[in-house]
């Protein structure tokens, strides 16, 4: 590694140890030209999988977008900032660990709303209205006794999704 201060390739490396949740190598490193020390991080490059929207059409994961979408449900609610990074980090996990080079758009919304559910009642209920597009107040209702009652979503709501492929 190139010292950042003088520019040698002398480096060597002093520390290692396991950074953020145990995805990265913190390394202090020092140069043996200079002297100076500094810290680099390591990442795996991992490639995300293509997500398959409704239409059919194919986009790159967007870390932003999902990042976007938690952010407007939960807008206004007291959730810390380094719980929706970690939900989002999970979401994460769970398309690679897939194995596959596509995932739908559908399931993606199907993870966002587990991990909201476990956020933030009033912030799941606001994304599921929006992503299952509820029609009536009373769709409002069967989804917060449902969440009233710890039942899982319903996945009535899905199939009517699939439907409209």
């Amino acid at each position: 590694m190139r010292c950042p201060f003088c520019g040698a390739q002398d480096t060597k490396v002093v520390d290692s140890r396991l950074a953020g949740e145990g995805d990265q190598v913190r390394r202090r490193r020092v140069c043996q030209a200079c002297r100076e020390r500094f810290t680099t991080y390591e990442t795996a490059e991992l490639i995300m999988p293509r997500v398959i929207k409704r239409d059919g059409s194919r986009e790159p994961f967007d870390e932003d977008k999902l990042r976007a979408g938690l952010l407007r449900a939960l807008e206004k609610r007291p959730v810390p900032m380094d719980r929706v990074e970690a939900a989002i980090v999970r979401i994460k996990r769970q398309s690679r660990a897939l194995g596959e080079r596509e995932v739908s758009s559908r399931l993606l919304g199907e993870w966002v709303m587990e991990e909201l559910r476990a956020l933030d009642q009033v912030a799941y209920v606001r994304f599921a209205s929006v992503y299952r597009s509820f029609q009536d107040v009373a769709a409002f209702r069967e989804e917060i006794e449902r969440l009233e009652k710890g039942l899982a979503p319903d996945r009535r709501q899905l199939k009517l999704l699939d439907d409209d492929d």
